[in-house]
């Protein structure tokens, strides 16, 4: 049956459409475009460093910026096939991107993971969630949290207030609009305390969301916060 099912629906690459030998994977061009964060790497972003090193290191951004969260990782860089998945993922309803997405992520944020740790998604503006019909995050974060064999939880966060597109406004602008907009619903609380979260998204540009997202949780007990993105704008080392 399963060769029946391969001869009339073949493995298809997830970027490009073309022919490959297994479900769910990148085709050897679209791979070969796809830049992942392997090797030495931001310990608080995920953003790739040039050289090695043993010791946690910090990439410049993160130098600069106060982060909430303690540690933090990236599956690949929002560049060539690594955007495009992205933004199928975001706005194609390419829900099919989730699974091997969150291979990705688990693989980086594996070293992360404890055995009770929750894994929760940033959450969307109910209206935006009406329109778009489905929460990213909330897709990556599942996927994430099966492939680590940790608690989930798709509605520990919620954003009450719609906020603006962040697309064109500098990184100040970014975390004013968002201060203070993301919290945890009181009947998510006694989830969150006493318990190391992972906040999960689908992208890292300057960190403001999963500022928010981390505050949010620290405010309501959690222990420690650490964040796991699919793809982060930054530069290639």
């Amino acid at each position: 049956m399963q060769t029946l099912v391969q001869m009339v629906f073949p493995p298809r690459c997830l970027s490009c459409g073309g022919l490959v030998e297994s479900d769910f994977g990148l085709c050897g061009d679209c791979w070969a475009q796809t830049t992942f964060t392997s090797g030495l790497c931001c310990d608080l972003c995920g953003a790739p460093l040039p050289g090695e090193s043993e010791s946690a290191e910090h990439c410049d951004e993160c130098l600069t910026v106060a982060r909430p969260w303690s540690h933090g990782r990236a599956a690949l860089l929002y560049s060539g096939v690594g955007r495009k998945l992205v933004l199928g993922l975001k706005h194609g309803d390419r829900h099919d991107i989730a699974r091997p997405a969150a291979r990705w992520m688990a693989r980086a944020a594996r070293g992360m993971a404890t055995p009770d740790m929750l894994v929760v998604p940033v959450p969307l503006h109910l209206s935006r969630h009406l329109a778009r019909r489905h929460n990213q995050s909330a897709l990556l974060a599942q996927a994430l949290a099966a492939e680590l064999s940790l608690d989930w939880c798709p509605d520990a966060l919620e954003r009450r207030q719609a906020t603006p597109s962040l697309e064109g406004k500098s990184r100040a602008e970014r975390f004013e609009v968002l201060a203070g907009r993301i919290t945890v619903p009181n009947l998510r609380t006694r989830m969150i305390v006493g318990r190391p979260v992972m906040v999960v998204d689908d992208v890292m540009t300057t960190g403001a969301t999963l500022a928010a997202a981390a505050e949010a949780c620290l405010a309501a007990g959690a222990t420690e916060v650490c964040t796991c993105v699919l793809a982060r704008v930054a530069q290639a080392p």
